[in-house]
């Protein structure tokens, strides 16, 4: 029998690679036994407790007096709408006070033109009527003697058509009757027998036109009458303010 050789014992023979690996798996081996030593003698560590989460500071504030809450907020629509109702309210509420306004302006426009035609109309019949008893016994009077001149003093106190007619009438009729007959009328307003105003009163009146009821006596002369012949008469004369006072616009006999 044969002897094995050395040859196969070299540094890179099969034998000695098998050694070599051996050696090194006793040394991992070796290494993890001392780690696990190590972690069996180091204390375990503890977790860590698990931390809450951390909220924000609340800060309280108190509302000032008289601070109210904002209202809440409306579906889409309703406040749509309430606005143009609160604008409706508005509108309404300043249509109705400038109406006041208007009414309250007109009213007292209307009671001024009142009270100042008032006073007008007063002031008118207190004129009106002196002017009417100066004016009656000039144009109801005349003298056959000085026709022209007493027509003349009549016609300054006239107005209006009633002026030219009376023209044409004293023209046309009493002046070649007065002629005829020598005729000589006077009139005269009424006076009370005891004194006092005279008889003489304003039917109506307003600011430009007054209608007066007097009575006049009228003595006549001529030679159809024997003596003097006295006629009491209800005259209503109807006076007119012109631009120089108030004038006769009308004579009527009642």
């Amino acid at each position: 029998m044969s002897q094995p050789t050395t040859k196969g014992r070299g540094p890179g023979s099969p034998t000695r690679r098998t050694l070599t690996a051996a050696a090194r798996a006793a040394a991992k081996r070796a290494e993890r036994a001392e780690q696990a030593e190590q972690a069996e003698q180091k204390p375990a560590q503890e977790p860590l407790p698990e931390q809450e989460p951390r909220s924000g500071r609340t800060v309280v504030i108190e509302a000032p007096d008289g601070w109210d809450d904002p209202p809440e907020p409306r579906p889409d629509g309703e406040e749509d709408e309430e606005i143009v109702l609160s604008v409706r309210r508005r509108l309404l509420g300043a249509l109705s006070l400038t109406v006041l306004l208007l009414a309250a302006v007109v009213a007292t426009g209307v009671l001024g033109w009142q009270y100042r035609q008032g006073r007008l109309t007063e002031q008118a019949r207190v004129e009106a009527l002196a002017a009417a008893r100066k004016a009656a016994p000039l144009v109801l009077s005349y003298d056959h003697r000085r026709l022209e001149r007493d027509f003349a003093r009549a016609r300054a106190h006239l107005t209006g058509e009633f002026r030219a007619e009376y023209g044409r009438t004293t023209k046309a009729v009493v002046g070649p009757t007065a002629t005829k007959y020598k005729g000589v009328v006077k009139a005269t307003v009424v006076e009370p027998p005891g004194g006092g105003a005279p008889a003489a009163s304003v039917v109506s009146a307003s600011p430009d036109r007054v209608v007066v009821l007097l009575f006049v006596n009228q003595v006549t002369e001529s030679t159809q009458v024997t003596g003097s012949r006295v006629d009491l008469n209800r005259v209503r004369i109807t006076m007119g303010l012109t631009d120089t006072g108030w004038k006769v616009s009308a004579v009527d006999a009642l």
